[in-house]
């Protein structure tokens, strides 16, 4: 069995991590599965919104410790290195994906599978979900983008405090200081996701790309930057299908259909 399961649907790729019985962690072969998933999807023009989660109570364990064991006993730096390497190829992928991503957090997420959920674009968490940096626990230093992510997403101070302690925190709190965007039931949280993927796939996936590559690159950009590639992207936007048969539907009162174009 695979240790990564893909399907498409109403314009959405979802992509699960298969290996339930060790919470998801990343096996040797799977972290490149990963890569090849998200790749696939962001040339698939079918698919307009990916969907990430796993299968079983978890999200994502992080690294199998079994293998890093194995990896550590052998001094295998040249595998250690893959394994970090891969990690980066899959969050960078996400990032500079023009399609949302959606993290469906069904379980624990910790170590680099709490910065997988935190690489995708926006985070649906169920009640039960919790979230942590636990890699000093085993002597380690985030990877997976962690050192990135999680001090936009919550500041400085307050990644430092979960880096330093390792813990696990649960949904609630990571909703309140802004790792989660909603906490749902247990039972619904596949659902919500995918009610929140199917509205984004009826979106304008022009304008949709153009946003995320503007917000997520915003921290690089003076505020004058941002504000001439604002004119920029809206004066290509004005030109667009999408945009004529938007402001059509809004008058015309119905629901518009967008070809991204």
């Amino acid at each position: 069995m695979s240790d990564i399961l893909f399907s498409s649907f109403d314009r959405i790729g979802l992509i699960t991590l298969n290996r339930p019985e060790k919470l998801n962690a990343f096996a040797d072969r799977m972290r490149e599965e990963i890569a090849e998933a998200f790749r696939e999807v962001a040339k698939d023009d079918a698919i307009r919104v990916v969907v990430l989660t796993g299968a079983g109570r978890a999200f994502c364990a992080g690294a199998d410790i079994g293998y890093m064991q194995e990896l550590i006993e052998r001094e295998d730096w040249g595998a250690a290195k893959a394994l970090v390497d891969i990690g980066a190829t899959v969050v960078s992928l996400i990032e500079t994906m023009d399609k949302p991503v959606l993290a469906a957090v069904n379980g624990p997420a910790a170590g680099g599978g709490a910065n997988l959920a935190l690489a995708c674009d926006v985070r649906v968490a169920a009640t039960g979900a919790s979230i942590g940096q636990t890699f000093n626990k085993i002597g380690l230093h985030p990877d997976w983008g962690g050192t990135y992510f999680l001090p936009r997403l919550i500041g400085t101070s307050r990644a430092l405090e979960l880096v330093f302690s390792g813990e696990m925190i649960g949904s609630e709190e990571a909703l309140r200081i802004g790792l989660f965007n909603r906490v749902v039931g247990d039972d619904v949280v596949m659902d919500e996701t995918l009610a929140w993927a199917r509205d984004l796939a009826l979106k304008p996936p022009l304008a949709i790309a153009m946003a995320k590559r503007s917000i997520r690159d915003s921290h690089q950009r003076s505020l004058q930057d941002a504000l001439q590639l604002e004119l920029e992207q809206q004066l290509q936007l004005f030109k667009s299908s999408d945009a004529r048969e938007g402001v059509a539907a809004f008058l015309e009162k119905r629901a518009p259909v967008y070809r991204g174009e």
